[in-house]
């Protein structure tokens, strides 16, 4: 995927203050880029200087033995808004949060062993979905490293698996060395997670700081500038090709290239389709916005990856979830594949032009050579291949039925959420049914409006993510959409909101099950519902509802406004009345039907051109050769 690049504004030269720290000409720092004469400090008041150095300005945390030391260096500091959460899970994923609606790295603290290891899903979560973001932990003293003591683990040695890089500091000076390497780690090349682990005897040793410090990543030199004959040979497939789609990732939004995307879609006028982690980088008012592929996609955005003769892949992975079937997907297109990370090029599916490098620069580019190519051959005519892909869009719109049980259409209440709330919004989803119906149902029409755990798909992802939104972005309104089993692994967040005045809004779609596991065993196992059942919102065999637990009683319990809605014709006021409050956090409670469904949907293992836009029921394909 694309990255914050060499020219985002995060990155600011030193070439003003290299002779003070013996840094090279060329050399980049994160932040803002001030000089500071050595002065005596501890290696905690180090750590918290260099946060403030590198223009951190929230951090998420909680504090434990071994990162006590540096807990109290960092109430002095008037920079620095540390925001004590209630699991580390939810500082991790706040830390995720913020770094995606706000394109900077995200920043979180927890102290050793159990405190470590509960960032393990953020940071796997930050690592699959290529967030920039650092995680700071407290390690035992460097004299009892390896002797099981107290509250020891080693997660440099969990983490590496799963994070861009880690550190093990046990040398006071260098913690402003590291911290700035792990800042540029995260933001450059492909983001990604970073974690400094600081021993408790470096953060307490004597040291001395100053900015800025030497960078030492031998080796380390993200391309971002594309190999222009590449370029050249993108550009006239591209201009040849006569059922061209654009197949754009995440890495899109990373690079901070939507709107040079824009220019070179409708420069070339062929459809275009997003991902999951792409959604918003192209508008989905656009007329050639066909919607999201794979597994939950729309049928045209399917049908245009599945018939087209050439893939232009920006900033996508080509995962499993939107490819189906590997050997099946997209049979006759020529593919060209532009991203940072060289390791995803070919990885899954052979690149015919391979092009490594950063959106920002690629892609205006790639509009240049089309143009001038189109200057001296002409264009090739695209209005047959419309004419199908709209066939499709006009005949298999998304949309769903009124549930039998007489219950609230989930996709109702989304549909109403995005009209009340809008695309100056920010959407959070949680994992599973309510997820992809929050990817359906929403309108996206910009870039960091919709974040969701992609890759690793960690439920309980949605209320703190949503938390770090709100302090990343505190004058747009932030909902947390949510299932009722994502819901209750991280709702204790919900104080942390509370407390710290954060006024997200969480919407709990209430099926009373795991949904999408529930719709799983509905469709391959038989109706045979094994342990999908959660009793949120039960009706007993005498009439009466059983609600364990009852989340309104929960809301309130926790210092929010809780609301309940279980009537259609309930669902506009209840919004109306979530929106009208902004001074604390308000948990709303949609019970809703537990029969409906995801669709269109491709079942696992078989190729995308079996999607089924209902239960048994596909696409007429060949009705408009």
């Amino acid at each position: 995927m694309s990255n914050l690049t060499a020219t985002s504004p995060a990155l600011l030269s030193s070439k003003a203050t290299s002779s003070a720290a013996g840094t090279s000409a060329d050399q980049r720092l994160y932040g803002p880029g001030r000089t500071v004469e050595p002065v005596a400090v501890t290696g905690s008041q180090s750590i918290i200087r260099s946060l403030e150095e590198l223009g951190v300005t929230d951090v998420f945390g909680i504090p434990g033995g071994a990162i006590l030391p540096t807990y109290d260096p960092l109430m002095d500091s008037e920079q620095i808004n540390h925001i004590l959460v209630r699991h580390e899970q939810g500082g991790g994923h706040a830390a995720q949060g913020y770094a995606m609606v706000t394109g900077q790295v995200g920043v979180c603290f927890a102290t050793s062993g159990p405190g470590a290891t509960n960032l393990v899903t953020p940071l796997a979560d930050a690592h699959m979905d290529s967030v920039p973001m650092v995680a700071i932990t407290g390690q035992v003293n460097a004299s009892v490293i390896g002797t099981d003591a107290f509250q020891e683990a080693d997660i440099v040695g969990i983490s590496t698996p799963i994070t861009k890089h880690s550190y093990l500091v046990t040398d006071a000076d260098q913690i402003p060395r590291v911290m700035a390497e792990a800042f540029h780690l995260a933001s450059t090349g492909r983001p990604g997670p970073v974690l400094v682990d600081i021993t408790k005897s470096a953060q307490a040793a004597q040291t001395t700081f100053s900015w800025p410090p030497k960078i030492e990543l031998n080796g380390y030199r993200p391309v971002t500038r594309g190999h222009s004959k590449q370029i050249r040979e993108a550009a006239k497939l591209i201009q040849g090709a006569s059922r061209p789609v654009f197949y754009i990732g995440g890495g899109m939004i990373k690079a901070e290239a939507s709107a040079e995307f824009h220019a070179l879609a409708e420069t070339v006028g062929a459809p275009v389709v997003n991902t999951l982690m792409a959604r918003g980088a192209f508008p989905d008012s656009h007329q050639q916005n066909l919607g999201m592929p794979g597994m939950h996609g729309t049928v045209s955005a399917v049908a245009a990856l599945q018939r087209s003769d050439l893939l232009i892949t920006l900033g996508a992975r080509f995962d499993d979830r939107v490819t189906g079937q590997l050997e099946s997907f997209a049979p006759d297109a020529k593919v060209i594949h532009a991203d940072i990370d060289p390791a995803e090029i070919s990885k899954n599916r052979a690149a015919d032009v391979p092009i490594v490098g950063s959106l920002k620069e690629i892609v205006p580019e790639l509009t240049t050579a089309f143009d001038a190519l189109v200057a001296k051959h002409g264009r090739t005519d695209l209005t047959a291949w419309w004419k199908q892909l709209n066939h499709f869009r006009e005949t298999y719109p998304l949309g769903y039925t009124a549930p039998e049980d007489g219950q609230i259409a989930p996709q109702q209440v989304i549909e109403k959420i995005n009209q009340a709330a809008g695309p100056e919004a920010v959407y959070v989803a949680g994992v599973g049914q309510h997820q992809m119906w929050s990817s359906q149902f929403v309108k996206y029409e910009r870039p960091r409006q919709w974040l969701n755990s992609g890759g690793l798909g960690t439920m309980g992802y949605a209320v703190p993510a949503a938390m770090g939104a709100q302090v990343g972005n505190p004058d747009r309104v932030v909902w947390a959409i949510d299932g009722d089993g994502c819901f209750q692994m991280t709702n204790q967040e919900l104080a942390t909101c509370a407390i710290n005045k954060i006024p997200i809004k969480v919407a709990i779609i209430n099926n009373s099950s795991l949904g999408m596991v529930r719709q799983w065993q509905t469709l391959f196992y038989e109706s045979r519902y094994s342990n999908t059942h959660l009793n949120t919102s039960q009706t007993a065999a005498g009439g009466e509802v059983v609600r364990i637990p009852d989340f309104l009683k929960l809301a309130e319990a926790y210092g929010c406004v809780g609301l309940r809605c279980d009537k259609p014709e309930d669902i506009d006021a209840v919004i109306a009345e979530a929106m009208s409050i902004n001074d604390r956090p308000v948990v709303v409670d949609f019970v809703v039907s537990r029969d409906s469904m995801v669709w269109p949907m491709v079942p696992a293992g078989v190729s995308n051109s079996d999607i089924q836009f209902a239960h048994n029921l596909t696409p007429e394909w060949d009705e408009e050769e």
